[in-house]
């Protein structure tokens, strides 16, 4: 928690110049994007189970080691996902965070997970001066116009496995006969999860829809990434968790954006583990994770618990 002594004053300082400075400072851009103040609405049980549950299933498996993955032999998280055959499977746990393409016959669907990382090395990764915004990749993203600008390690770490998603993905609907993929991740898995959704819908035929699912969020691109994400994948869902400081990197001053689609956690019954969720309508919505305090953040809200008990992270995942 000690970290986030340093981040909160850097955030508190970057909105207020934000606000105040009428040109690049420092050559940063310094500008908020779009905001929405629109009013939540709650989100039910039912449409958690159906649209959410399975996916945080998935990411919680990218926490296991490519071989219990490879085997479907991690215990719990796996035993939580039966008949899933795994196409691929990988990482390193540094350049390249683990990941897995699966079949998955009860929803007639390839699945992609990535796994993310602890919350302290994101936070570090998302704000490093290092990491600014670069270009998209025109070869993995050619519907992508000249002023959508991506954060250049998310897009970097992605670059690291997207040939071999992308044809792991389009082998996989030929073989089982699915129409749909489903994208998910936790943290750096929900950055890397939401580029590859990009880069596969834009690549599938039309007749393949590309859904998305992920878990504590950190700001991808600008604002025109967020449009361009938003007219790629209508259905995204980024779910927040109460007071996760992850989501709100990097800084909406430095011109990042995220897209609609956030279901914002506000509370977990420690009894039931049921979450009480809202539905977050527009871009960077007030009332939500956007909304939250820089001076009350909880880094344990980024690993969990999230929903029916479900958390993220290394311990997640006893393989």
């Amino acid at each position: 928690m000690a970290r986030m002594t340093v981040f909160v004053p850097f955030f508190a300082v970057l909105v207020t110049l934000a606000r105040a400075a009428p040109a690049p400072l420092f050559g940063i851009n310094l500008a908020s994007g779009e905001e929405s103040e629109s009013k939540t609405t709650s989100v039910s049980q039912d449409d958690i189970t159906t649209n959410i549950l399975r996916p945080a299933l998935f990411s919680r498996t990218a926490y296991c080691s490519a071989a219990a993955v490879t085997d479907w032999s991690c215990g719990g998280p796996c035993d939580a996902l039966p008949n899933v055959k795994v196409l691929a499977a990988g990482g390193d746990d540094g350049a390249i965070p683990g990941f897995f393409v699966a079949s998955d016959p009860d929803s007639k669907t390839i699945v992609v997970a990535h796994q993310g990382t602890d919350p302290k090395k994101i936070l570090s990764i998302a704000n490093d001066v290092e990491f600014l915004q670069v270009d998209a990749n025109a070869t993995l993203f050619p519907k992508a116009g000249d002023d959508v600008q991506l954060h250049s390690g998310f897009q970097d770490t992605q670059g690291r496995t997207a040939d071999l998603v992308m044809a792991t993905v389009q082998d996989g609907l030929n073989s089982t006969g699915f129409k749909r993929v489903l994208v998910t991740g936790h943290s750096l898995g929900a950055a890397v999860a939401s580029l590859d959704a990009a880069m596969l819908r834009m690549a599938l035929p039309d007749d393949v829809a590309v859904d998305s699912v992920v878990f504590g969020l950190p700001r991808v691109g600008n604002e025109p990434w967020a449009d361009l994400f938003d007219s790629l994948i209508p259905n995204f869902i980024h779910v927040t968790n109460q007071n996760d400081p992850v989501p709100n990197v990097p800084p909406h001053a430095l011109s990042f954006e995220h897209p609609s689609g956030e279901i914002h956690i506000t509370a977990v019954d420690d009894k039931s583990g049921d979450a009480t969720m809202v539905a977050c309508p527009g871009q960077e919505n007030q009332n939500c994770a956007a909304g939250n305090s820089l001076l009350d953040v909880s880094i344990p809200n980024h690993l969990g618990p999230y929903l029916a008990d479900i958390s993220f992270g290394d311990k997640a995942c006893p393989a």
